[in-house]
């Protein structure tokens, strides 16, 4: 596990992780400039780790209004927050919040495929979809709900008490399901896979199954995923201070052209690169 606490402009950040996670990717605009801000990260337990990906909780306690953005990974998430928990599927556009005064949410991330189980359809119609948890997982998650208000957002407690439910309720292992986990995995950590065809080719599954497998199991089409990962990629070298060449950013992205890039960074944002790069180095 690794704390880190960190202050900038008078804010205190504490980032609590399990080592193999590393740093959370795709957030925008971080930290906070004042306040007290705490984002924990833990793996689930390995009998688990076939479906869940993380378990995560952001509390603060702000003077001002935030507005906290996180460009979308290909993950459903079960979050619970003001005594209520939804689920949420994939959004393809950047999520976008304002946090004001003190308040937390604790949420369940699953791994690419791994909500499929838990739900009688496709992932792809939880596109960009936010549901009551109770449609999917019954009266029971009332249980949780409860504890979430009145634990005081004691992540040990929420921890162990998701431990339980989804041990009470563990699908049989999927071994589609595990192989859309893998080919996301893959996406993700070789960047040489800049288009569906290089992912064909290092998969040597043909591109309509894969369609079959995303929309089934992810919930959006393999080039969304690449695309997103090589703007997270994008993202992380903003964050460390390197100095953009866009020209070859773009080559190595994948990108037919810079203006490609551009656009693509601009439609999921808001702001061109440059824009969002100046805007960092003023803060």
């Amino acid at each position: 596990m690794i704390g880190k606490t960190r202050r900038r402009k008078k804010a205190t950040v504490e980032e609590i992780f399990d080592a193999e996670l590393g740093r959370a990717r795709g957030i925008l605009r971080w930290p906070p400039p004042t306040g007290q801000f705490r984002h924990m990260r833990r793996r689930p337990p390995a009998d688990l780790e076939p479906w869940i990906d993380v378990y995560w909780m952001v509390t603060w306690d702000l003077p001002h209004p935030f507005l906290q953005e996180t460009l979308p990974h290909p993950n459903v998430h079960l979050i619970f927050e003001n005594g209520r928990a939804v689920v949420g599927g994939v959004s393809t556009k950047k999520f976008s919040r304002v946090l004001e005064g003190k308040s937390g949410v604790f949420g369940v991330r699953f791994r690419p495929g791994g909500f499929r189980p838990f739900m009688n359809a496709q992932v792809a119609t939880l596109l960009d979809r936010v549901v009551s948890a109770k449609r999917v997982f019954g009266a029971d998650i009332e249980k949780i709900e409860d504890l979430w208000r009145a634990s005081a957002w004691q992540e040990d407690k929420m921890i162990g008490a998701a431990n339980t439910f989804f041990r009470g309720r563990l699908p049989e292992t999927d071994k589609s399901l595990q192989g859309a986990d893998r080919i996301v995995k893959k996406i993700l950590e070789d960047r040489e896979i800049k288009t569906v065809d290089d992912l064909v080719a290092r998969t040597g599954i043909e591109k309509r199954a894969l369609q079959r497998t995303f929309k089934e199991y992810v919930g959006v089409n393999p080039k969304w995923v690449i695309r997103r990962y090589r703007l997270h990629e994008l993202l992380e070298r903003f964050n460390a201070g390197q100095p953009p060449d866009w020209a070859q950013i773009a080559l190595e992205l994948g990108y037919f052209d810079q203006a490609h890039l551009i656009n693509d960074f601009k439609s999921i944002t808001g702001q061109s690169p440059t824009q969002y790069r100046d805007e960092l180095l003023a803060e």
